[in-house]
């Protein structure tokens, strides 16, 4: 596994970056060499935040802490790691239950997914489903009309790119977008 680590307000010294390799190798067993480990430290309004994501054919395996205490973001890397290895064992559980094939993870590595484990109930179910119409429009209009029906997220045919994008509401006020590319 390909492990990048860079950090936004904050210098990450050797040994936390020494920290995030050692936890984050032990989670490279159950990958290909060619997947990669994007880890942020960052310095927010005085907390300390690390965010981590795996990318493995097309799936997304992500974790965040942050803390206060500036010590703690050692203790926060195990929070994560542990995080992490149980969206791997959850992935590996739904996987190999629908028998499909996915060369990029090597499944024999991962503990097996158990419902006492779970932190949650596995079943997916759809309460609802909504259409409406796709209306175009520039992004700072999508984020005025998420506003209006207070939604934290709203879909729009963005007049820019001419395609579907989605801006939704960040933590700390800010506003994020997404854009689908094929």
């Amino acid at each position: 596994m390909k492990i990048n680590i860079t950090s936004k307000n904050f210098t990450v010294r050797d040994d936390l970056k020494d920290t995030i390799t050692s936890k984050l190798v032990k989670l490279g067993k159950y990958f290909s060499d060619e997947v990669e480990a994007d880890v942020t430290v960052s310095l927010e309004r005085g907390r300390q935040k690390i965010e981590t994501t795996i990318a493995a054919n097309g799936m997304f395996f992500r974790a965040e802490d942050e803390t206060q205490d500036p010590q703690d973001l050692y203790n926060s890397m195990d929070r994560i790691a542990d995080k992490l290895a149980g969206q791997i064992s959850k992935y590996k559980t739904k996987l190999t239950n629908r028998h499909q094939e996915n060369k990029s993870i090597r499944f024999e590595d991962i503990p097996d997914y158990t419902a006492e484990t779970a932190e949650e109930d596995d079943t997916i179910e759809i309460a609802r489903r909504k259409r409406f119409d796709l209306l175009p429009m520039t992004e700072e209009e999508a984020v005025l009309q998420m506003e209006l029906v207070g939604h934290s997220f709203f879909v729009f045919l963005n007049m820019d790119t001419d395609s579907v994008s989605v801006v939704y509401k960040r933590k700390g006020g800010t506003y994020g977008l997404l854009e689908p590319s094929l």
